[in-house]
């Protein structure tokens, strides 16, 4: 995920939410396996809101 951007992270997450939502039988494995992956990606998600969060705070400390 070194190189991966916001905007990837959420539509690699919303790719996943339609597989999940189209496939009937999903092996337990798959279904583990994609949940991860989100999961994942959305920690990346969540930590690049954070990170922007503080800069913007940072700022407007500064002026």
């Amino acid at each position: 995920m070194d190189n991966l951007t916001y905007d990837q992270a959420i539509k690699r997450v919303e790719e996943i939410v339609r597989e999940l939502e189209q496939t009937e039988a999903l092996s337990v494995a798959d279904y583990k396996q994609k949940a991860k992956q989100a999961s994942e990606l959305l920690n990346f998600c969540r930590a690049q809101l954070v990170d922007m969060e503080r800069e913007l705070a940072t700022d407007s400390e500064r002026e």
